[in-house]
């Protein structure tokens, strides 16, 4: 295997675990939140306010390890 091969094999390892990782986290989240809400609906409003930030950031860091993933992909130190 070469180097762009490795570094394709990254790109997608980068890709694919952090997709599974945020797809994880948020319905794990989600869940809990519908859990809390059912239980004590008078704190819905604060709750949702939470898990959309929280979602939010989950998601970021997801696309920052897209970012990097695009890094090694296009900007490549090695030779073709």
């Amino acid at each position: 295997m070469t180097n762009v091969a490795f570094v394709a094999l990254a790109c997608g390892l980068i890709i694919g675990l952090g997709a599974i990782g945020a797809c994880i986290g948020i319905g794990i989240m989600g869940g809990k939140f519908i859990e809390a809400s059912a239980r004590q609906p008078e704190l819905m409003n604060t709750l949702q306010t939470k898990m959309f930030l929280l979602a939010g950031l989950i998601d970021a860091a997801f696309l920052i390890g897209v970012g990097i993933a695009m890094m090694f992909a296009f900007a490549s130190p090695f030779p073709a």
